[in-house]
């Protein structure tokens, strides 16, 4: 009989507590643990269905005392059906085209990020990053995520204009956004929604069941926009189920 290896499994850490970046009155911590060298898609799948997400080679999720704000939800990509408001976002998006990069950074799509974050995210705590934290979260990690670019289309069919990316973790059980950004003059285009709905576009065509939209957070702003991706399916104790908002 084989013995299996300890140090393969997982081991566990719990976080001191801080200031909560959703609930600001409220602190957080969070349980985590850092991937292997080997075998870290197979567990990044595990733990992605139990309500973890990922930030370059932590898999993490909430684990506040007293707190159960933070809710893991994500898209059933065969019910989802766009909405006449997603439809209307769909329509002011034609003139843009999708390309799956290698996790490999640009200058161009740091550009892009670096002014996203001074315009959304000033003093967020993320606008501290620069040219070597974005190569870094991408490319210093045993899971490298998917790049999309998000393009204006051109007559020539030469690369257009960068607008959008979104960095993508491809699971078996679906697609999982880790993070997007995109041009702050580009208000009109809704181009954060987009993106989640191009997501779910082609989660359909890779036959994939799901689009994991990382956690809503109850009393948050920030968040709730991702309430409007109905239906939507959240983490409970007995399992995912579909999602009703709770005030």
């Amino acid at each position: 009989m084989t013995r299996e290896n300890p140090r393969r499994r997982p081991i566990f850490y719990l976080t001191a507590p801080a200031r909560c970046p959703y609930l600001p009155e409220r602190s957080e911590r969070k349980v985590f643990t850092h991937l292997p060298a080997q075998g870290a898609g197979e567990l990044m799948e595990v733990l992605t269905v139990s309500g973890f997400r990922r930030s370059q080679n932590v898999a993490y999720r909430p684990a506040c005392e007293g707190c159960q704000a933070c809710i893991s939800v994500r898209v059933p990509v065969a019910q989802f059906a766009p909405s006449a408001r997603w439809r209307r976002v769909l329509r002011q998006n034609t003139d843009l085209e999708r390309a799956a990069c290698h996790a490999d950074p640009t200058a161009e799509q740091w550009g892009l990020l670096s002014s996203y974050l001074r315009t959304r995210h000033a003093e967020g705590g993320m606008d501290t990053m620069d040219e070597d934290d974005y190569a870094a979260m991408l490319g210093d990690s045993v899971q490298r995520p998917v790049v999309f670019e998000y393009r204006l289309k051109t007559p020539d069919g030469s690369p257009g204009r960068l607008v959008a990316c979104a960095l993508v973790d491809a699971l078996q059980s679906g697609l999982s956004l880790i993070y997007s950004f995109f041009e702050p003059d580009e208000a009109r285009r809704s181009l954060g929604s987009y993106m989640i709905l191009d997501q779910i576009a082609l989660a359909r065509e890779l036959e994939l069941p799901h689009v994991y939209l990382g956690y809503w957070v109850r009393g948050s702003d920030k968040m709730d926009y991702k309430a409007a991706f109905t239906p939507l399916e959240s983490l409970t104790p007995e399992g995912w189920r579909p999602f009703v908002p709770q005030a």
